[in-house]
């Protein structure tokens, strides 16, 4: 994905659903249904996700959690977005490996929300929850 019409086009929605993650507060029950609804809209496997959570959103959002001003209860799609899509025209196959390398380091703080949430995808999908 290079074209940012297409990339938004491709993932805009799905990116601004899965966000909350990395808020201040806990997801509530509501938010966690409205990702899942979101994730039913797109013709993706658990892997892709997974690749969409480390690759593209994790290395973005992450520095907010990590920031020191904190508070962050809301965003501003009209800040995140372009973040967000910048970050996706620079993954080249190099950019890929190194973040795929330093995921665990960027997915650490919101590595059992997205749990919480595949558990919700794969039972909606009928997949034998591990």
């Amino acid at each position: 994905m290079t074209d940012t019409e297409t990339i938004i086009a491709a993932r805009r929605e799905l990116w601004l659903a899965l966000a909350p993650l990395w808020l201040d507060r806990e997801p509530s029950e509501k938010d966690y249904v409205r990702m899942a609804d979101e994730i039913d809209r797109h013709d993706l496997t658990a892997k892709q996700l997974e690749w969409i959570y480390r690759l593209e959103l994790s290395p973005v959002l992450a520095k907010y959690q990590a920031s020191m001003v904190g508070g962050w209860r809301n965003f501003d799609e009209d800040t995140i977005l372009p973040q967000l899509v910048g970050h996706c025209k620079r993954l080249t196959p190099w950019r890929r490996r190194l973040w795929l390398l330093f995921s665990g380091l960027t997915t650490m703080m919101t590595r059992h929300r997205w749990g919480t949430l595949m558990e919700l995808v794969l039972a909606r999908r009928g997949h034998a929850i591990d």
